[in-house]
């Protein structure tokens, strides 16, 4: 490109929030300028989120033009109360009465009015900013990066102005995402679809995080042209990863495995926690041996699996920044990659896989992936990344760690296979491959 195209960069989650779904957006304004693209993001300006992390504002460029909107959400322990007490009204019992009842069905109403999530009463404040910089032509192109998908919304105003071309980027499918959430009316899931539909006649380009997610858009909207459809992975960015890894030691006296991430329900780890359990009741002088950590925030939803497992060696750090994670899995043997058998993840990896596997390239560190049969499978296969067992299947799971542990004890180490063809998902060239596309999208628009 002989000029730099200016390319506003829609992400409502973007540092110092912190979290999953971050990563992508923030690497990709990080690296779309040696590419010939000047970015601009425009995100809130008091998310309501969970997680805030600092670090992460140091890996923006100094010279990064950020717009920040406020949006009309309560905040996020607000939103938290409110479907922690719908969860104890549809249980009954106590919490069930007076105020609490109250707020839960409050909190579900809202839910099921707030479509297609409660992100959309950003919408005001964005869309206002957005049309100010279209009536001022500060903008080739604009790139909006969802989950929340009401962010798609942006789309059709961004089409006022002839000539900007716009690019919608899908993190995660919209329909998953919907399947996941709690409190929602059965209708949503088809007013949804009709709602993503709209959106998607919009843009003039799409891309994916996965080419299962692709397909699957062509599938269900036959108006798409495939080849404006453009799957790109996440990736790895290099300048994680210090050149003095694999940082501390590993604890010479336990076999210690470290899960970094949010656990939820699709990263839910029961089946491991079970297989933990039946490692100490099965051979407890190798348990004794064993140590877990999982280093990340663990949804209410998913809290009760960790009950009573202290004395068993599993500790729950709590969130950590994003600076501090890859020498914690450095320090480790194991690292922990998991999707649960639940609806619809066959179509999905976790960023987080990217990074496992550049650090088991650099350090020899072993991955170990708990998921049902797809994508996340077949990737983790066709790279070799590590082995990969059914996450519910707590006989295969317990089975492996006894017989690392025995290894362990042993005081045996073998040199495990490196990865292979990484290079596909180095953070600068996918930086690359958005820039073709939002190029081609500009072409489109004019």
């Amino acid at each position: 490109m002989t000029e730099r195209l200016r390319a506003l960069v829609v992400a409502y989650a973007f540092p110092p929030t912190g979290g999953a779904g971050v990563g992508r957006p923030a690497k990709l304004v990080k690296y779309l300028p040696a590419h010939g693209v000047q970015p601009t993001v425009l995100t809130a300006a008091n998310p309501s989120v969970p997680l805030r992390d600092e670090s992460l504002l140091q890996d923006l460029p100094p010279d990064l033009p950020v717009v920040r909107v406020r949006t009309l959400e309560p905040g996020y322990a607000v939103k938290q109360a409110g479907w922690t007490a719908r969860a104890g009204a549809s249980g009954g019992g106590a919490s069930a009465g007076g105020p609490r009842r109250l707020l839960g069905q409050a909190a579900m109403v809202g839910r099921q009015a707030l479509m297609p999530d409660p992100q959309i009463l950003w919408q005001p404040a964005a869309q206002i900013a957005l049309a100010g910089r279209l009536a001022r032509r500060q903008d080739d192109v604009v790139l909006i990066s969802a989950p929340p998908f009401s962010q798609f919304l942006l789309g059709p105003v961004a089409r006022l102005r002839p000539g900007v071309g716009v690019v919608l980027d899908y993190r995660d499918e919209w329909s998953t995402v919907q399947q996941s959430y709690v409190m929602q009316a059965r209708w949503s899931a088809r007013v949804g679809a009709r709602l993503e539909g709209a959106v998607l006649r919009s843009a003039h380009f799409v891309t994916t995080a996965t080419e299962a997610f692709r397909q699957n858009l062509l599938d269900r909207f036959p108006f798409l042209q495939p080849e404006r459809v453009v799957a790109i992975p996440n990736g790895y960015d290099p300048a994680d990863f210090p050149a003095d890894l694999p940082g501390p030691a590993p604890d010479a006296d336990r076999l210690t495995i470290t899960y970094a991430g949010t656990v939820f329900n699709l990263t839910s780890p029961r089946g491991f926690l079970g297989a933990v359990r039946r490692v100490h009741a099965e051979a407890p002088e190798l348990a004794r041996r064993l140590r877990v950590r999982f280093l990340g925030r663990i949804t209410d939803t998913e809290k009760e699996s960790f009950e009573g497992l202290e004395a068993l060696g599993v500790e729950r750090v709590g969130y950590v920044p994003h600076s501090e994670v890859t020498p914690a899995l450095a320090g480790s043997h194991i690292a922990l990659c998991i999707l649960d058998d639940v609806p619809f993840v066959e179509r999905i990896y976790p960023a987080k896989i990217f990074e496992l596997a550049h650090l088991a390239d650099r350090t020899g560190l072993e991955v170990l992936t708990l998921t049902p049969p797809g994508a996340l499978a077949e990737l983790v296969q066709a790279h070799r990344i590590g082995p990969c067992l059914p996450p519910r299947d707590e006989v295969a799971i317990a089975a492996f760690l006894k017989q690392r542990l025995a290894s362990f004890a042993a005081g045996q180490r073998s040199d495990r296979a490196r990865p292979i063809g990484l290079e596909r998902f180095d953070r600068r060239a996918l930086a690359g491959e958005f820039a073709q596309v939002l190029a081609r999208a500009h072409q489109a628009a004019r």
